[in-house]
């Protein structure tokens, strides 16, 4: 089976075409960071349009990159949220309509299941059942994972998301967008321990996550360190290293307790902040002292992509899932509501 993947949840296009027997075999990526620089963040309504213009030119290239026709196209997913409702909506007509007249089935696709599923694409791939921490720009997830749609939801981000609250913190220290990626960068300048910051919700059982009261800490030093005029590069580098090391604490220790939790020996480690190489570093030190295994997507397919809604979508359809007729798009998507494959 050959499937079309098509990507729109936010500020990047990913189209990709995945078979079941030859892998991916074209992969197609257009990133909006140019066009949302300016305002510091993503703008929904430039997003959307943005995607309307770039879609069919992607697809049409994934199509050529393949060798493919639309006569070698055996389904069409497209991710039908959670994100930008505009931006989903984009996306799901594109795909929705391709697929009509094409004469082929559509599948809807969960953006984290896409996630959850994309360190499948790697040779050293996962065996059900295992972990999976979900970290991206809107979510943190823990999740127990016995088969693609058998989810069980262990802890949850209760208010900013790890992702988020790298790039609120990067724009506090007046770091350009994207702010994720510049702070972690900023970060391997910094001097360990010159400041500390507290680890939310780990003194107290449970497997939640917030972020927000970090941010807070995070404002109160920089504004301190301005009053007092020793706000220089290194003290920013300094704020940023100990901001990232209090993140990435406590996401490793939130998943040892989810293993602990559950029994379990694999840990996947998906989504745009799983990039980040002080918490990989960090997760694959734990994976050892636990003699267990540490799973993650290549880099290009850590942020969005089409490959990954591809893949997952290939897998609905196998199992006989078709989207109706009707374009439907859902913003806000629990992820345990999916079904079993």
């Amino acid at each position: 089976m050959r499937v079309l993947g098509i990507e729109t949840s936010c500020d990047e296009t990913g189209i990709a075409i995945y078979d079941d027997q030859l892998g991916i075999m074209a992969h197609q990526l257009y990133s909006q960071v140019a066009l949302h620089a300016d305002y510091g963040g993503v703008v929904p309504e430039l997003a959307s349009r943005d995607h309307i213009r770039k879609t069919i030119p992607l697809i049409e290239a994934a199509l050529k990159d393949a060798g493919c026709t639309k006569d070698d196209i055996d389904g069409v997913a497209f991710t039908a949220g959670p994100g930008l409702m505009g931006a989903l909506l984009v996306g799901a007509t594109i795909g929705r309509s391709l697929a009509f007249a094409w004469g082929k089935p559509a599948v809807a696709v969960h953006h984290m299941e896409g996630h959850l599923l994309a360190p499948m694409l790697e040779e050293r791939a996962p065996e059900f059942p295992f972990v999976a921490l979900l970290v991206s720009g809107g979510h943190t997830l823990l999740v127990r994972v016995d088969g693609i749609g058998c989810y069980e939801i262990l802890g949850e981000s209760v208010d900013d998301a790890a992702g988020e609250a790298f790039d609120k913190t990067a724009k506090l220290m007046d770091l350009d967008y994207p702010g994720g990626p510049r702070l972690a960068k900023l970060a391997e300048l910094g001097t360990p321990n010159r400041f500390v910051f507290p680890r939310p919700m780990t003194a107290k059982p449970g497997l939640d996550f917030s972020f927000s009261g970090l941010k807070t800490a995070t404002a109160t030093t920089i504004a301190a360190e301005i009053a007092a005029d020793t706000y220089d590069q290194q003290t920013r580098a300094d704020i940023a290293h100990a901001f990232q090391q209090a993140v990435v604490d406590t996401l490793a220790i939130k998943c040892k307790r989810a293993l602990l939790q559950t029994g379990l020996n694999r840990l996947v480690v998906a989504g745009g902040v799983s990039a980040n190489v002080s918490l990989r570093e960090q997760l694959s030190e734990l994976m050892a002292s636990l003699k267990g295994e540490a799973f993650y997507p290549r880099n290009e397919y850590c942020t969005d992509n089409g490959a990954m809604i591809a893949f997952a979508g290939l897998q609905r359809l196998k199992a006989g899932d078709v989207e109706p007729l009707a374009v439907r798009a859902r913003p806000r998507w629990p992820l345990d509501e999916l079904t079993a494959v």
